[in-house]
């Protein structure tokens, strides 16, 4: 096959060209889109917290524990940051024991997680969403106290179950979901899913001052095979439907809420993306090892993140983004004390590669007052 005489791509720099910054609320400043649409005041911004237990081996691991996932290893605690436009960034994360109770600590790394975002510049409202782990005052307190909304899947005590017994049938409205059929005649959906909200207070176990008035969302799904009566303690009224309910303070339409609710699993993709990297393993005996494995982690996806925005690659997953701008096949030359980087030839993402390259060597953004 006859090689092609095209030029391959090169970038020449000097052996004291800087590094790009290694923090991410650096990053944020010079490469903006990376907290696109939560910068401004009308823009909305989400914080997602979650945990995930790291399955390690061996008896010489410290603070290793059998967790809720009955499997031995260490607890791994993340609040993701991200908008409706923008990918998420980890803007907090640290690493515990492996039967630690999720919900342990929930409050400080949130009020750690907002002071992060708002340090990168994040000025819209923020949203605090979490699962039914999270259901607590400390986490929903926390929310409050620094302005933010809040948004937690509620577990189903029998305050929660009374409140959904009082929602009357037509005060229910159909949504989009999946096998959903839109009526045009109509103008709304028929669909197995509906929704409806009820006024609630939350935490009444506790003191008066600290109970919280916020609205109860409930979305039921027809169970594909109705259970019998069996005089279960659920009863009757979740015979046909499986309720699935969450607290929020938010001003957002009913349906918009339950919708941007559910897209709290933003932070298991982030999650996911992490132990098919770094967090394959832990590879220490030590747990402050193991810690710093964790923070280190979490630099290296952030500044991927920075990467990807910055190469045009917004969306793009960390695995894509490895594939695509980190592993690149090229070679470096060496003339007269500079360093030249030859790119492959008909490299498909030499443009991505450049944009990014531009940015990371050029000249910060200039400042706004």
């Amino acid at each position: 096959m006859a090689r092609s005489c095209a030029p391959s791509p090169t970038v020449t720099f000097s052996r004291s060209t800087r590094s790009p910054p290694g923090s991410w609320p650096g990053s944020a400043s010079r490469v903006p889109g990376l907290l696109a649409g939560a910068t401004t005041l009308d823009g909305l911004a989400f914080l997602d917290v979650d945990d995930t237990i790291r399955e390690v081996h061996g008896y010489a691991k410290q603070g290793a524990a059998y967790g809720y996932s009955r499997v031995r290893g260490l607890n791994a605690q993340l609040a993701v940051l991200s908008s409706p436009t923008a990918a998420p960034v980890i803007a907090r994360a640290r690493l515990r024991r492996g039967n630690v109770a999720s919900a342990a600590g929930a409050g400080r790394l949130l009020a750690q997680a907002i002071s992060t975002a708002r340090k990168a510049g994040v000025r819209a409202r923020i949203l605090a969403r979490a699962d039914s782990a999270y259901y607590g005052h400390a986490f929903v307190a926390t929310a409050l106290r620094h302005g933010a909304w809040f948004s937690v899947t509620a577990r189903m005590t029998a305050t929660v179950k009374a409140a959904i017994t009082s929602i009357g049938e037509d005060a229910w409205e159909p949504i989009a979901y999946p096998h959903a059929v839109f009526e045009e005649a109509e103008q709304r959906w028929i669909s197995d899913a509906e929704v409806a909200e009820v006024p609630f207070v939350a935490f009444t176990g506790r003191r008066k001052a600290e109970h919280v008035t916020c609205r109860l969302v409930v979305r039921r799904v027809k169970r594909l095979q109705a259970l019998a009566s069996d005089g279960t303690e659920q009863g009757e009224l979740f015979a046909t439907f499986r309720h699935h309910a969450f607290i929020t303070n938010s001003t957002l339409g009913l349906v918009k809420a339950d919708q941007t609710h559910r897209d709290h699993a933003i932070v298991e993709q982030v999650i996911a993306e992490l132990k098919d990297g770094p967090l394959a393993h832990l590879p220490s005996g030590k747990y402050a090892a193991n810690a710093a494995w964790l923070a280190h982690a979490v630099i290296a996806f952030n500044i991927a993140r920075a990467a990807a925005v910055a190469a045009g690659q917004a969306k793009a997953r960390w695995a894509t983004l490895r594939s695509r701008i980190i592993n690149v096949p090229a070679r470096i030359a060496s003339t007269s004390r500079r360093l030249v980087l030859h790119l492959p030839e008909h490299w498909p993402w030499a443009p991505a590669w450049l944009s990014l390259w531009s940015v990371a060597t050029g000249p910060p953004a200039a400042a706004t007052t």
